[in-house]
Order: C-alpha cells, then structure tokens, then sequence
C-alpha cells in the first residue's frame, strides 16, 4: 500500500522531470516507442553529452529505463502506463490567463 509521502515523492519525481523542455521532449520521444540515445540526440537536435544528461536525470525521477542492448543502451519508459499518463498531460485543458504566468515566476524563475 502507498503511504501519503511515497505518492507526493512520485508526483515530485514526475514534476521534477517534465520542469524542463528538453525531458518533456525526450518523453514524448519515448511515448513513441523505446530508442538509442544517439537517434534521440539528432532528432532533438542536441549533443550526446546534453542528452546524457537529462536522460540520467529521467533514470533518477524513475521515468525511464537503460537497457543494455549489445553494445549499445536502448532506453524505454519505465512503465508503459507513463506513456498514457503524457498523453492524458498532453490533452488536459489548462486554465491559464494568456497575459499572466504564477506569482512566483520572477522571484522562483518557475514560468516562463
């Protein structure tokens, strides 16, 4: 059973990882389907190193898996119910001011 603080620290992991464009990006890639880091870095136009990055900070949130593949790392989502979980993301309706971020977007650096 899932206490009350495992789930704050899953939604955290979660935030934390779709906080920046690059890891939104690499998990809509892996909503697609599992692939090398290589092809990952040409299709979002970003170095190796870059992407490493982010993808160790996935590993880290728990979103994303390496699997060795012979002399290569393939990476996939976690668990194929995050894949679902973007897309319901991707569709949600957010109710946002177009004129307006949060009030802490200047003081936290938080919006953009």
């Amino acid at each position: 059973m899932l206490t009350l603080a495992t789930d704050i620290e899953a939604l955290a992991r979660f935030g934390r990882a779709l906080a920046d464009p690059i890891r939104c990006r690499i998990l809509l890639e892996l909503q697609q389907g599992p692939g090398y880091p290589s092809d990952f870095a040409d299709a979002l136009g970003i170095s190796r190193t870059r992407l490493s990055n982010h993808l160790a900070c996935l590993r880290d949130c728990g979103l994303v898996v390496a699997i060795p593949d012979g002399r290569r790392t393939r990476y996939e989502l976690a668990d194929a119910r995050l894949g679902h979980a973007l897309g319901d993301l991707r569709s949600a309706v957010l109710a946002v001011e177009a004129d307006k971020t949060c009030a802490d977007a200047e003081t936290e650096g938080c919006c953009p």
